[in-house]
């Protein structure tokens, strides 16, 4: 334990003299100076659920450093909620602040240079923008699940915030009771944690296991739980180790690793974000990987194992009683790439040899998968040059090939109208465009919503939906196609589709399509416009003035305004 600490400077020097007179003053003795120092990234808020348990964490964390020979230095980032700070500029200040997290950790761990961190994971941004940070500065660094929170219980059945997220767009459409969404509302959440289910967090709490950046055995699990804190604790012991390792994301960060993590969502139906936000951490990590190649490769090859909401019945709790990510990974073990690098200095193949799966009815073998189809298919076509999510589920559909009219949006809002007004027909396909990650901005645009109106309207599977915004994890309804790139408000193909032109979507052949020619979509192009900025001011507009393509993250690369 030799190697030198980075954090160390020179004694009597400038920074160690400057540095050492701040720490004595928060009671940090002298010779402490001279151990790892370990930053604690904690988004703690008292604004959302998702945070508020997150400073009892941090300090089971600092007591584990300090025994295992560490000082812990807690830092905060922004802490964004999809249901709370998704109410201004149309959601737009969630992606966004995805890399605002990321370049909050930068400016406090590389600027003080300290020597690893450990991220306390939580919800759906701040996951990614914390794996951003430890793929871009390359410390030491372990990522903690901090759990979901519990669900309630409503008129003798169980009640999720996937529920009310659905109920209220019923109740948009007069199909739920105002009175009965609010008492759903009253039960949903008994605690704190991020939202129950496969949505964005859980499965994102799974990528961080299944690429090797958080301990084997912590993803899901419910938020404060023994099983957690005992988690957390060993994390805190296990980071001061990696420091005199010198193991760092970018040694585990290999292609092996994103592939594992793509096989782990795809086996699971997780959220389409997973997508972006792994392409963003091989950006961020310069670790040359196609993450969207992947999901394209490896989605027909790989079976769905579990079926938990919002794909399949099973709860959350079922699915870490079953075993949860580890026991997902031994089922899938044969797929894997076994030989891939993890935080314990092992490889994979090392921490599943003691593995077991306690319900093979929940975490299915490969030979008896959920699904025969995969959940989530990646289509490319004249309307999708790049790329395009669509989340299947895992019950067999009865159309699998959809051909319609389109019907045109610009705003969720226009689509919701004309959706109350009678506007939207069995057969059409609704665009809802300007959602992208520059025309949003940041993906804010609420796409979720107008599907889960579609489905309180009765149209969910009489209509189909495309739109360059992106879905919450918790959507699972209808033939949506999301994330659709290039994106309309840089003049995609999206941006081109006029009322009637008649469009297919077709899943076997991985296809998305206009019946336009080249040679009409060209003339378009030459008169097309670009749409008025929203929300341009402030963090939104430099955010829409750097961001860059989906198919790298939409992570912060442009330097030109955009238009």
């Amino acid at each position: 334990m030799t190697r030198p600490l980075r954090s160390n400077f020179p004694r009597g020097s400038y920074l160690w003299s400057v540095r050492n007179a701040h720490w004595r003053a928060l009671g940090i003795p002298e010779e402490d100076c001279e151990k790892p120092k370990i930053a604690i990234v904690n988004s703690s808020s008292e604004l959302a659920a998702c945070f508020s348990h997150l400073d009892k964490v941090a300090a089971e964390v600092k007591t584990a450093i300090r025994a295992a020979g560490g000082v812990p230095f807690e830092i905060r980032t922004a802490a964004p909620s999809d249901f709370i700070t998704g109410a201004g500029a149309r959601g737009a200040y969630m992606l966004a602040a995805r890399d605002l997290v990321t370049n909050d950790i930068e400016v406090a761990v590389e600027g003080a240079q300290l020597d690893g961190m450990v991220c306390l994971t939580s919800c759906d941004k701040t996951v990614p923008g914390q794996l951003m940070a430890a793929a871009r500065l390359n410390i030491p660094t372990l990522l903690v699940p901090c759990g979901y929170q519990p669900s309630g219980e409503y008129r003798g059945r169980h009640m999720d915030i996937e529920e009310v997220f659905i109920g209220a767009m019923h109740a948009v459409t007069g199909s739920l009771p105002v009175e009965e969404l609010v008492g759903m509302s009253r039960e949903a959440i008994r605690g704190p944690g991020v939202c129950s289910g496969l949505g964005t967090a859980n499965s994102m709490h799974i990528v961080c296991e299944a690429l090797g950046l958080a301990l084997p055995g912590s993803a899901p699990v419910a938020a404060l739980s023994p099983k957690m804190m005992a988690d957390v604790r060993a994390a805190g012991t296990r980071i001061v180790q990696m420091v005199w390792e010198d193991l760092k994301p970018r040694d585990i960060l290999g292609p092996g690793a994103f592939a594992n993590a793509v096989r782990a969502v795809l086996a699971i139906g997780g959220s389409l974000n997973t997508a972006k936000h792994l392409q963003a951490v091989a950006t961020e990590g310069q670790c040359g990987v196609d993450v969207y190649g992947l999901f394209e490769k490896l989605g027909p090859l790989t079976p769905v194992l579990a079926g938990v909401r919002p794909i399949g019945e099973h709860s959350i709790e079922q699915f870490e009683a079953a075993g949860g990510c580890r026991a997902l990974m031994k089922q899938l073990e044969p797929l894997l790439d076994t030989a891939a690098l993890t935080v314990t200095g092992d490889t994979v193949a090392h921490n599943l040899r003691h593995a077991e799966v306690a319900d093979a009815e929940v975490i299915r073998p490969i030979a008896r998968p959920v699904a025969p189809l995969p959940a989530i298919v990646l289509l490319r076509g004249n309307l999708a040059p790049e790329s395009g999510l669509i989340k299947t589920g895992i019950v067999e559909r009865k159309q699998r090939r959809f051909t319609g009219p389109a019907v045109c949006f610009w705003s969720a809002d226009a689509a919701i109208a004309a959706l109350k007004q009678g506007g939207i027909h069995p057969g059409q396909v609704v665009v809802m465009r300007g959602a992208g990650a520059c025309g949003g901005p940041a993906m804010g645009g609420g796409a979720s919503r107008v599907v889960f109106a579609i489905d309180g309207a009765g149209l969910g599977d009489q209509v189909a939906l495309l739109t360059d915004g992106h879905l919450s994890g918790l959507v699972c309804k209808g033939l949506v196609v999301a994330e659709v790139s290039p994106e309309a408000a840089l003049g995609g193909p999206l941006g081109l589709l006029q009322d009637g032109d008649t469009i297919t979507i077709d899943l076997d052949a991985r296809r998305l399509d206009v019946d336009l020619s080249d040679v009409q979509l060209q003339a378009r192009r030459a008169e097309w416009r670009a749409p008025a900025l929203m929300h341009d001011t402030g963090w939104l507009q430099q955010y829409r003035r750097n961001v860059g393509a989906l198919s790298q993250g939409a992570v912060l690369v442009r330097s030109e305004p955009p238009g």
